[in-house]
């Protein structure tokens, strides 16, 4: 194969490291990254990849991105902001990305044959009926209550619209939480990580300084990006693997007590249905700051299985949860 790959989103915290990857492959012959803001590709080693200056939100910019491509790669997503903003660019950009995929986002019609999107497994929402774990035959319902599960759901009910019945190939990877040195996400969304350095080396170097971090016993998984951006790679360039779902998750599970202690904070625990009641309160509120949205993920289990990806994509993660999670804390932590 000498595959054209065309990728919105290269500099997002799964991007590098895709791009990276993507480098690497040997069925890969060029790659046009499209971003808002200039990149240098030299600066990262990169010898395929050319950027182009493009917003996911100008339907011609995505259509002459996607016009010379074999395959596209849908990353771009804002994780991280008010529900007003992300769901302009997620909801609004994504819809211009997959129309322009199947040849209605622009003026010509493109020569793409697979899409490979990067979903969440925030998308199932956080249901306490869903099984554990949850396999990809589970529905995606989203949680209306939390901004980001409900937007990821939506984006992939409006994939299947769009390109149910258009001969394209569409691949959707549902990662869990996305960690490591590069993806800091995760720590930066905890509220004292965003203390001035100062203040936050004095509460690292006396305990009881520490913020409490509550653990009502709820599990969770971590991938790590590099882990990610094998998957997509395989996603990419597969002549085997049958399009659809699969879940992409670090083995191992942690709890919260864990992720919390590894990120600067004092884990109490506290009871389940506490954190159930906490989430139900939140809900009925008629205005909730987007950031204490990220409450509900914590009122119930969305461990995954990932033997779909294993089996049929051939891929296995490098690095456990635990791995993920120590990778994370030595990139954040104050002089780290």
């Amino acid at each position: 194969m000498s595959l054209r790959v065309a990728v919105t989103g290269p500099t997002g915290e799964i991007g590098i490291s895709t791009i990276t990857a993507l480098e690497a492959s040997p069925d890969v012959a060029e790659i046009v990254g499209m971003a808002r803001r200039p990149f240098d590709p030299a600066a990262q080693g990169w010898t395929k990849t050319v950027y182009r200056q493009g917003d996911i939100l100008d339907r011609d910019a995505v259509a002459d991105l996607v016009a010379d491509a074999d395959v596209l790669v849908h990353l771009a997503f804002i994780i991280m902001g008010s529900r007003e903003e992300s769901a302009r660019v997620n909801l609004e950009g994504t819809r211009n990305v997959f129309e322009a995929a199947v040849g209605r986002g622009g003026t010509a019609s493109p020569r793409t044959r697979r899409l490979v999107y990067t979903s969440s497994v925030a998308a199932y929402g956080y249901h306490s009926d869903n099984p554990v774990p949850i396999t990809e035959d589970v529905p995606v319902r989203g949680s209306a209550e939390h901004y980001y599960s409900e937007q990821k759901a939506a984006c992939e009910a409006a994939l299947h619209e769009i390109t149910d019945g258009s001969g394209l190939e569409v691949y959707v990877l549902r990662p869990c939480i996305v960690a490591g040195p590069h993806a800091t996400a995760l720590a930066d969304a905890m509220p004292w990580n965003q203390l001035p350095m100062p203040v936050r080396r004095v509460s690292q170097a006396l305990p009881l300084l520490k913020p409490p971090f509550p653990d009502p016993g709820t599990p969770l998984q971590l991938v790590h990006h590099d882990d990610v951006a094998n998957a997509i790679v395989l996603a990419v360039t597969t002549t085997d693997a049958p399009a659809g779902a699969y879940n992409i998750a670090g083995d191992g599970v942690l709890s919260m007590s864990a992720v919390g202690e590894a990120l600067g904070a004092r884990p109490v625990r506290v009871p389940h249905a506490a954190a159930t009641a906490t989430s139900e309160v939140l809900a009925r509120l008629p205005f909730v700051p987007s950031s204490l949205e990220w409450l509900h993920a914590g009122r119930t289990s969305v461990v995954m299985d990932t033997g779909r990806a294993r089996k049929l994509l051939g891929w296995r993660p490098k690095h456990t949860a635990e791995e993920t999670l120590s990778a994370l804390a030595s990139a954040v932590r104050p002089g780290g």
